[in-house]
């Protein structure tokens, strides 16, 4: 599971561009949204490797 973490931001910035180009938006319109995104993927990569060495 903990091997599989990176495809969360994939899968979820992939999803998030077809989103942009469905509704046609750029790129640089879309940027925030791939901040928070690697945010929030981030903080969840750290929590469970946080738990991973607790336990």
């Amino acid at each position: 599971m903990i091997r599989l973490l990176f495809l969360i931001p994939l899968v979820l910035c992939l999803l998030w561009m077809l989103f942009l180009t469905y509704r046609g938006y750029s790129f640089t319109e879309g940027k925030q949204g791939f901040i928070y995104i690697l945010v929030i993927s981030t903080v969840i990569a750290a929590f469970y490797t946080l738990m991973w060495f607790i336990t």
